[in-house]
């Protein structure tokens, strides 16, 4: 693996442990960096292994880079899903436009990519499991900090005392339950209710979207490739959350099908699947904004801090961004409250930007009125003999420090 200019003088950095909690994006990619730092890392994760499959999720702008110094960037490119289309649908399946996906996303063509979660945390996961400890079907029970270091108890009854924890562990963080209170204080609710699920692709799509909308509902079909299958996406706005329904599976699809009967095109069956899928993954469109991402030694990172919600297309590349800068600011500040101070001051102005494309436009493509989904179809028809648009300046508007020698 090439030289990324990170320092492998760990001598003063050793002997520091680090838990992380989460093994998704932001938990390996930490993990990478922090033990080419030179620190001893372990990994928990509730699941009893990685997740496989999952939906397609962008890599952008300073994200790339990351990938590029970790030296997965050509792997990922071997696992770029090349869409060629994305088609907009009308209320009876009728075409509105057919334009270039990227023209849609924002991406630079040849530098950014699309690629299924799963691929992704695979490949993190491969990069760091011979250097790192993994301990799956595992999650933290309780943190007791000291001035000495935070003792750890396990839901599987271990104990273990770490310098360091730091929660990677999503949106729903139960490390930033246990440390700073309910989810509901830090939680920015966007108005919309999502549903996503897998199922057979009897529609002969091949590399392409088809997203059908009417006012305040928007239901996709997405064929990555020539699978036979396809992921499907059911997409609903609601002034508040369905608080009832968040937390019972049954519930979700009751929702779901209340809310889509009576729709047109391919959307029955979309329902009709959503009832026999083992997948489906249902949750609200949010952002999570905190005033700080860190108490005593125990920090977030990634979703957990700062989740952008996918309506900005930058969820997976935040959680690689902060990955490193937070284990940059452990490597460059032997004393944490001063790393964790400078990875906040870093990266907070970063994540500010990402987090305000959501009010730059960032639901155009999900409108919630008659008159808003006529000015997206204008926009759309337009599209189609425009070039596609530049990057848009969050993707890209941090520049990464190189690692440096600890002092």
């Amino acid at each position: 693996m090439r030289s990324t200019g990170l320092s492998m003088d760990a001598s003063t950095t050793a002997r520091r442990e680090v838990l992380i909690s989460g093994a998704s994006i932001s938990g390996p990619a930490l993990a990478y960096w922090l033990h080419r730092s030179g620190f001893a890392v372990t990994v928990v994760e509730k699941a009893g292994a990685l997740r496989d499959g999952g939906y397609p999720i962008d890599v952008r702008g300073t994200a790339v880079e990351v990938v590029r110094r970790m030296g997965i960037l050509p792997q990922l490119r071997d696992a770029h899903i090349d869409s060629r289309r994305c088609t907009f649908l009308d209320a009876d399946g009728g075409a509105v436009a057919s334009v270039n996906p990227r023209a849609v996303a924002g991406s630079v063509e040849g530098q950014d990519l699309e690629v299924r979660r799963g691929d992704l945390a695979a490949l993190l996961h491969a990069t760091v499991r011979d250097d790192v400890e993994f301990l799956f079907n595992d999650s933290i029970d309780t943190l007791d900090q000291s001035a000495q270091g935070v003792d750890v108890t396990f839901r599987s009854g271990r104990r273990r005392t770490f310098d360091l924890v730091v929660g990677a562990d999503g949106m729903h963080s139960a490390t930033r339950e246990s440390l700073f209170g309910p989810e509901e204080q830090f939680h920015r609710y966007l108005g919309y209710c999502f549903a996503i699920f897998t199922m057979p692709n009897t529609f002969g799509l091949s590399h392409e979207l088809m997203l059908w909308n009417t006012p305040g509902k928007a239901a996709a079909l997405y064929a990555v490739g020539d699978t036979d299958e396809v992921h499907a996406f059911l997409n609903f706005h609601r002034p508040e959350p369905p608080f009832d329904s968040l937390g019972n599976r049954d519930a979700q699809r009751d929702l779901v099908a209340t809310v889509f009967a009576g729709a047109g095109w391919e959307v029955p069956g979309m329902v009709d699947a959503m009832r026999d899928a083992d997948d489906l993954f249902f949750d609200t469109a949010g952002q999570i904004r905190m005033p700080r991402w860190s108490s005593g030694r125990v920090a977030l990172v990634g979703d957990a801090a700062y989740a952008p919600s996918f309506l900005t297309g930058q969820g997976s590349s935040l959680a690689l961004v902060g990955a490193y800068m937070l284990a940059h600011a452990l490597a460059t500040n032997r004393d944490h409250t001063a790393a964790f101070a400078a990875y906040e001051r870093e990266v907070r102005e970063f994540v500010a930007m990402n987090q305000a494309l959501i009010d730059k436009g960032g639901a155009t493509l999900f409108p919630t009125t008659v008159r808003a989904l006529e000015r997206r179809n204008t926009m759309l028809r337009g599209l189609v003999t425009l070039p596609s648009p530049t990057a848009q300046p969050a993707h890209s508007a941090l520049i990464l420090p190189d690692f440096a020698p600890v002092p």
